[in-house]
């Protein structure tokens, strides 16, 4: 693998929202910097993703300096949120998990309950390094991760997506491919590597910076949606059903846990530690 390099870079500062694509990022113990620190609930206090709102593939939100956010979405006015002021916390139910997070003002709950037609509430992660750890199957001591499903990053290759894309091809639904990689909202993309390579990854280096692969990536429906239109197919799960069960779960891609603090960068070699 010694040509792998990473080929593209993705934040999500808010769960379920759109992806930004910059050429470089801090990577913080919980995740890369600014990633889905925000998060949607709804008023019973559950996190809100497209699994639930597949329209909030639509919805994008820019990254401000201090952690702020401008959000917009078809039909609606931007509206930019400062970080709310930690006065105190509101608890909320994530995947079974009560994690406390900082209600923003009422204009942004305002706003997103507009977009989707439903009553929602945006929240702001003040202190990812204590707020929420990582699942104790898979963590070491100490880590934390931000409103990302489960671990701090995750890894898929260009190469995987190809093979996956050959197989849809192949099947029921070919008329679905190829799939794009922004269905499987990664952190990071890596070029340069076999198919599959990274089921064998225990851990890697980014340029600088190294990493944990404590778990493969078991998918759920919001692959099945297409980001640019907010429609749901068939496709990759029927394909994964078949070629890409790991016991219960359907794969594609890897978590990762940073090891260090550090920059990667669009074009930093990709090498395999363990």
């Amino acid at each position: 693998m010694g040509n792998a390099e990473l080929h593209s870079i993705h934040v999500h500062p808010v769960k379920a929202f759109r992806a930004l694509s910059p050429r470089e990022a801090v990577v913080e113990p919980w995740g890369l910097a600014g990633d889905r620190r925000w998060v949607l609930i709804d008023d019973g206090g559950k996190v809100v993703t497209q699994r639930q709102q597949p329209r909030l593939a639509l919805a994008a939100a820019e990254l401000l300096p201090g952690g702020g956010i401008r959000l917009s979405a078809p039909g609606r006015e931007p509206l930019t949120v400062r970080v709310p002021q930690p006065v105190g916390t509101t608890p909320l139910d994530l995947f079974g998990n009560k994690v406390e997070a900082v209600l923003a003002d009422a204009d942004a709950h305002a706003w997103c309950s507009d977009y989707l037609g439903t009553e929602v509430r945006l929240l702001h992660m003040d202190d990812p390094a204590t707020r929420r750890p990582v699942d104790p199957d898979y963590a070491r001591p100490g880590e934390t991760v931000s409103f990302a499903d489960g671990y701090p990053l995750l890894v898929t290759t260009l190469a995987s997506l190809d093979a996956l894309n050959s197989l849809i091809a192949q099947g029921d639904h070919a008329d679905e491919g190829p799939l794009p990689m922004n269905r499987f909202r990664p952190n990071v993309v890596v070029a340069g590597t076999t198919a599959w390579a990274e089921d064998g990854w225990r851990r890697i280096a980014i340029g600088e910076v190294g990493f944990r692969v404590p778990k493969m990536c078991g998918r759920c429906v919001v692959t099945t949606t297409d980001q640019d239109t907010a429609q749901r197919g068939k496709e990759p799960l029927r394909t994964l059903g078949r070629h890409r069960r790991f016991g219960s779960q359907l794969v594609f891609g890897q978590n990762l846990v940073p090891e260090s603090r550090g920059t990667v960068r669009i074009g930093d070699p990709v090498t395999v530690l363990e």
